[in-house]
C-alpha cells in the first residue's frame, strides 16, 4: 500500500502528464459533487411534493367520508325519533296479524324514502324485538330464528343508549354467523336502538348499511398509479373499503405511505404508491448524470496526454465557466469551435447548465400549481349543505311575514350559490354563467329597486363554450356599483357574448352610467398593461396590500393564469354615456381548460 502511494507521489511529480490527467479530475471533483447533489435533491423534492399533494387529495377525499357519515347519522336520528314509526313497533307483539304486516310496509315504505334520498345508504333494516323481524329495504321482511343472534341485537340495543356503534360486516354475532350474514350486508353498518326519547324503549334496533361500491368510487379517483393501494380503515383500525391489498402485503421501504386522520369520525385514509414510480424521471436524469461524469472523467484521462499548449484555452474557458454557474449565473453558456474532445466537454457543460436550469424553473411552476391546488382545496371547504338549509329557512321565515321582495333575493341569492358551489366543478359554459349570473342580478335589481334593467346579447354558437366559474360576476359587480347606483331609474346593463375570427371568445359588460374620467381610465389601461406583460400572473401575496382595481386585478390574474397570455381584458369608457368591459379568450385555450379541470 505504501509502495503503490510512493510511485503515484513520484509519477505525479517527475510525470507532467500524470499531474495534468490530476488536476483535470480535481476540476472535475465539484461538478460532479453538485450535479450529483442536485440530483439527490431533485428526488427530494420530488417526494415532498408528492406527499404534499396526496395529503390534500386525502384531505378532501376524507372531508367527503366525513359529510356522508354526518349525513347517514341525521337520518338515523331522524328514524330513530319518528314518533309514527315509533309508536308502529311498540303495539305490535308477538302475534302477528294483517295490521301487523300494514304497520310493517308503512315502515319499510319510510325506510325507503330515506335509502333513496342518500346513495352512501345501500340499506336500512329495523329489528323488532317483540316479533323477532327484520324489516329491510332490501329483502323485506325475515324472521330471525336464533337465539343467540336475537340476544346479541337486544344487547346492542341495551348497550348503545341513544349512542351510535358501526359494525363490520366480517363481525361475529354467534357461532358460524357473522353480523354481514345476518344481515345480509357486505360492509360496514351503523346501528343505533329506535325510540331515542323515550326512557323505557324496547330493545327494537336501526342498522343503517353502506354502499361498498359508492364508498369505493371515492377512493378510486385517488389512486395516482396502477400500482398504487389505497384503504378507509375505521377508529378500530379495521378495513372499511380497500383497493388492492394495503394490509395483506408488506409495507417495504421502497414505497411510500401517507396516512389522513378523520378528526370527526377519527377515521382514517391510508394511501401506498411505489418510489420506484414517484423516480421514474429522476432515475432517468440519474442515470444521464452518471454517465456526463464518466464521460468526463474518460475525457480528463485523454485530454491529460494531448500537447499543452492546445489544451490551455479550452480548459480557461470551461474553468471559467464552471465559476460562473457555481455563482448562480443559470444561463452561462460556454462558446467554443472544437471538435475534438475538449469541445464535446464543454457542450456537455452546457447542455448541463440548461438541464439545471429547466429543473429550477419546474420547481417554481410546480410550486404555483400547488398554490392553485390549495385554493381548491380551500374552496371545497365550504359546506353547502348547510349554507343550502340556512338560506332556505330565511326563506320561508320571509314568507311567513308575506316579505316577498326578501324571499325572492333568499331564493336568487340560494340559486347562485347552489351553482357557485355545485360539486366544486370550476368550468361552466357561457349559456350556464348567465343563468348563474341572473340571479345575482336579480338581488341587486330588487336592491336598487328595479332602477335599471338587463339586456343578455347571447350568441348561439358561444353558449356552449366553456368559461372559468366566476368570472363576469366581479365585472358586473363593478358595472352595478360604479354605474347603476347613482341612477335612480333608467339604468341598462347589457351583457353580450360572441365569437370572432372562429377563434376568439368575446365577453362584454357594458352599463349606461357617468362613466371613468381620463386620467382615471389612463390609470386603469396602464395597470392592466402592466399585468398583461407579465409571463407569470401575480400571487396572491404580491398583491395583497392592493386595495384598488381588486376585482379586475382578480378577474385577470385568474384568466392569465388558466387560459395563457393571449387572454385579455380592456376597460373602455366615455364620460356621461358608460363604460364598457371587454374580456378576449382563445377559443382553443377554453377547452383545453375544460379537459384539465
Amino acid at each position: 500500500m505504501m509502495a503503490m502511494f510512493r510511485w503515484i507521489r513520484d509519477r505525479f511529480s517527475q510525470n507532467i502528464q500524470t499531474r495534468l490527467t490530476g488536476y483535470f479530475l480535481l476540476i472535475l471533483l465539484p461538478l460532479v459533487i453538485i450535479s450529483l447533489f442536485a440530483v439527490e435533491r431533485s428526488r427530494a423534492i420530488l417526494y415532498e411534493q408528492a406527499v404534499e399533494r396526496t395529503e390534500m387529495a386525502l384531505s378532501s377525499a376524507m372531508n367527503h367520508f366525513d359529510l356522508a357519515l354526518q349525513n347517514v347519522e341525521e337520518i338515523s336520528s331522524l328514524i330513530s325519533g319518528d314518533l309514527r314509526m315509533n309508536e308502529l313497533l311498540n303495539k305490535n307483539s308477538t302475534n302477528f296479524s294483517p295490521q301487523s304486516i300494514v304497520d310493517f310496509s308503512y315502515i319499510l315504505d319510510q325506510l325507503s324514502d330515506f335509502v333513496s334520498v342518500n346513495r352512501y345508504v345501500s340499506q336500512i333494516t329495523v329489528y323488532h324485538q317483540a316479533s323477532n323481524m327484520f324489516i329491510s329495504t332490501h329483502y323485506g321482511g325475515k324472521r330471525l330464528m336464533g337465539e343467540t343472534q336475537q340476544e346479541w341485537l337486544v344487547e346492542a340495543a341495551r348497550r348503545n343508549g341513544t349512542g351510535i356503534s358501526y359494525v363490520m360486516s366480517e363481525y361475529p354475532v354467534a357461532e358460524g354467523v357473522s353480523f354481514g350474514q345476518m344481515t345480509n350486508t357486505d360492509s360496514i353498518s351503523l346501528i343505533r336502538a329506535m325510540d331515542l326519547y323515550n326512557g323505557e324503549r324496547q330493545s327494537n334496533l336501526l342498522v343503517v348499511s353502506f354502499s361498498e361500491s359508492k364508498l369505493l368510487n371515492i377512493i378510486k379517483t385517488l389512486l395516482p398509479s396502477e400500482n398504487s393501494r389505497i384503504a378507509l380503515l375505521n377508529e378500530k383500525g379495521e378495513v372499511v373499503v380497500e383497493t388492492g391489498r394495503v394490509y395483506e402485503e408488506e409495507i417495504s421501504d421502497k414505497e411510500m405511505t401517507v396516512t389522513i386522520d378523520s378528526d370527526y369520525s377519527t377515521w382514517r385514509l391510508e394511501l401506498v404508491q411505489p418510489k420506484s414510480e414517484l423516480y421514474k424521471e429522476t432515475d432517468q436524469l440519474r442515470l444521464f448524470t452518471v454517465a456526463i461524469i464518466v464521460l468526463s472523467v474518460l475525457l480528463a484521462i485523454i485530454i491529460s496526454w494531448v500537447v499543452y499548449s492546445g489544451i490551455a484555452s479550452p480548459v480557461l474557458k470551461l474553468a471559467r465557466g464552471m465559476k460562473r454557474l457555481s455563482s448562480g449565473e443559470l444561463n452561462i453558456h460556454v462558446d467554443t469551435k472544437r471538435k475534438d474532445e475538449f469541445g464535446f466537454l464543454i457542450q456537455s457543460f452546457n447542455k448541463m447548465a440548461v438541464v439545471q436550469k429547466h429543473l429550477i424553473e419546474d420547481h417554481y411552476e410546480q410550486q404555483l400549481r400547488l398554490t392553485t391546488t390549495e385554493l381548491k382545496f380551500l374552496q371545497s371547504q365550504i359546506n353547502p349543505h348547510f349554507l343550502y338549509n340556512t338560506l332556505d329557512s330565511i326563506y320561508w321565515t320571509a314568507k311567513n311575514y308575506d316579505a316577498d321582495e326578501i324571499s325572492e333575493m333568499v331564493m336568487n341569492l340560494s340559486k347562485f350559490f347552489r351553482l357557485s358551489l355545485n360539486k366544486g366543478r370550476q368550468v361552466f359554459t357561457i349559456e350556464e354563467s348567465i343563468t348563474h349570473l341572473h340571479y345575482y342580478l336579480r338581488i341587486q335589481q330588487l336592491r336598487f329597486m328595479d332602477n335599471f334593467t338587463v339586456d343578455y346579447q347571447i350568441s348561439e354558437d358561444s353558449k356552449r363554450v366553456p368559461l372559468l366559474k366566476l368570472l363576469l360576476q366581479p365585472l358586473v359587480e363593478n358595472a352595478i356599483i360604479h354605474g347603476m347606483e347613482g341612477k335612480s331609474s333608467g339604468g341598462c346593463l347589457k351583457i353580450s357574448s360572441c365569437i370572432e375570427k372562429g377563434n376568439t371568445v368575446v365577453i362584454s359588460v357594458q352599463d349606461n352610467g357617468p362613466g371613468i374620467g381620463e386620467e382615471r381610465l389612463r390609470y386603469i389601461q396602464h395597470e392592466l398593461a402592466m399585468m398583461g406583460s407579465r409571463s407569470v400572473p401575480a400571487s396572491s401575496q404580491d398583491e395583497e396590500n392592493v386595495k384598488d382595481l381588486f376585482g379586475l386585478r382578480n378577474v385577470f390574474s385568474r384568466m392569465k393564469l388558466y387560459y395563457g397570455r393571449e387572454a385579455n381584458l380592456t376597460v373602455h369608457s366615455v364620460p356621461g354615456e358608460g363604460t364598457t368591459v371587454t374580456i378576449s379568450i382563445p377559443l382553443d385555450r377554453c377547452k383545453e381548460v375544460n379537459m384539465e379541470l
